[in-house]
């Protein structure tokens, strides 16, 4: 089993930053593909970004915009939010699989329990 734990989120003002922290426990491995989620109310869970190994993914919300990073020895995965938007408002997930990284929701191995970024106007 794989325990994940996020931090980092809060409400902001339109064009501000954050970085969201995801630390996992149990069985870990840095062969893992570890990756963000996000669901806004009414809305479906939407990929955002992900990373295994020295390769990341982004999903089209992301790009320009985020960054992913992970630290290894720390079995830590961020995401870096600059220039933030009110529509990236929502729950953000952090995300483990065992494999090769797929953008699905429904492809996922384990789940934090997310974090709230709310993003004002």
């Amino acid at each position: 089993q794989v325990q994940l734990a996020e931090s980092g989120g809060g409400l902001v003002q339109a064009g501000a930053s954050l970085r969201l922290s995801c630390e996992a426990s149990g069985r870990t491995s840095s062969s893992y593909a570890m990756g963000w989620f996000r669901q806004a109310p009414g809305k479906e869970r939407e990929f955002v970004v992900a990373i295994r190994g020295d390769i990341t993914y982004y999903g089209d919300s992301a790009k320009g915009r985020f960054t992913i990073a992970r630290d290894n020895a720390k079995n830590t995965v961020y995401l870096q939010m600059n220039s933030l938007k009110p529509e990236d408002t929502a729950v953000y997930y952090c995300a483990a699989r065992n494999g090769v990284v797929q953008t699905a929701a429904s492809m996922q191995d384990y789940w934090g329990q997310g974090t709230q970024v709310t993003v004002s106007s």
